[in-house]
């Protein structure tokens, strides 16, 4: 499967920045609906966050899944790959 991979930076209520991957399959291209997913994650942290908008989440580019990566979007439509102050 092919995934787009959406670079994404949100403030922390504690000063730090979030930055973390949300990946949907190519054919997914609706903004909103990525940001939305990126919400969900969010809304799953014990901290508090800053909002997240079509600003904070950009395009970076297109690559091939693995098999973990596509069961997560197979049942839950994203997934997400977290890189710096994410916990």
């Amino acid at each position: 499967m092919r995934v787009s991979v959406w670079d994404t930076y949100v403030k922390r209520n504690d000063g730090l920045t979030m930055h973390f991957d949300i990946l949907v399959p190519v054919s997914v291209q609706d903004e909103d609906k990525i940001v939305h997913f990126g919400k969900q994650y969010l809304h799953q942290k014990s901290f508090g966050t800053g909002d997240l908008t079509s600003k904070e989440c950009r395009f970076c580019h297109i690559e091939n899944a693995s098999e973990d990566i596509i069961k997560n979007i197979e049942n839950f439509g994203f997934h997400i790959i977290e890189m710096e102050h994410c916990h």
